[in-house]
């Protein structure tokens, strides 16, 4: 299963909680084990206009979604462990879901502090269930870039796709079944990423690598 049917059968459930349109955001009740975070002590998500603005939900998509994240996440604040139980529940019992889900969780943490909000969620779900080819490689290289300097290196790259193995399998992409090792794919990969030969790979290479092969591109969107 990829990373982007399970965002898929997570939206189903957001979206099948039910909602009285005149629902709206409130303020999160303050909880004392966010006191050692160098957080605000309460989240207080912008308006259910912003996120229509922002992402290409409907009022009623942000308030059911809001709805749920409520429920799962009354202080407003989502960490990692947590975030780590959610995302086991789409694999089976026994999938090593640890290393994979640290890499998404991070991609999304755009403040790097260890937590996600409201806006952290909705942005990310927005981008990997209905976003664009594009907004789905800028995600993928921010998941593969994960120191955040701006490029992947190739211990980078072998670090995801091992975490991507070791999660899926045998149900793995066919290019991890057929006999082909990590580091033969990697190498394969890095090599037609890199292009201008100086040992990692730009934002700009990483895209113009995958819009002139798309089984590269099918691969990455796929994840």
């Amino acid at each position: 299963m990829s990373l982007c049917n399970i965002v898929a059968l997570r939206w189903d459930k957001m979206s099948s909680n039910g909602v009285t349109e005149d629902d709206d955001f409130a303020d999160y009740p303050f909880h004392s084990e966010f006191d050692d975070l160098e957080t605000p002590p309460r989240y207080r998500p912008e308006s259910v206009q912003y996120f229509c603005r922002t992402t290409g939900f409907t009022e009623s998509e942000i308030k059911k979604i809001y709805r749920n994240f409520k429920t799962e996440c009354p202080t407003g604040f989502i960490k990692e462990d947590a975030f780590r139980g959610i995302y086991s529940q789409f694999f089976p019992q026994g999938a090593n879901i640890s290393q994979y889900a640290h890499y998404v969780f991070q991609s999304l943490d755009h403040e790097r502090n260890g937590i996600l909000n409201f806006e952290d969620m909705v942005q990310g779900l927005w981008t990997l269930s209905r976003g664009s080819v594009d907004d789905k490689l800028r995600w993928a290289f921010t998941l593969y870039d994960l120191d955040g300097d701006g490029q992947i290196c190739r211990d980078e790259m072998t670090r995801v796709v091992t975490a991507i193995y070791e999660l899926m399998g045998k149900f793995a992409e066919p290019w991890l079944k057929d006999g082909t090792t990590v580091a033969a794919h990697v190498d394969f990969v890095f090599q037609k990423m890199d292009l201008n030969r100086d040992g990692v790979v730009s934002f700009d290479e990483f895209m113009e690598t995958c819009k002139n092969d798309e089984n590269i591109t099918r691969a990455m969107i796929s994840m």
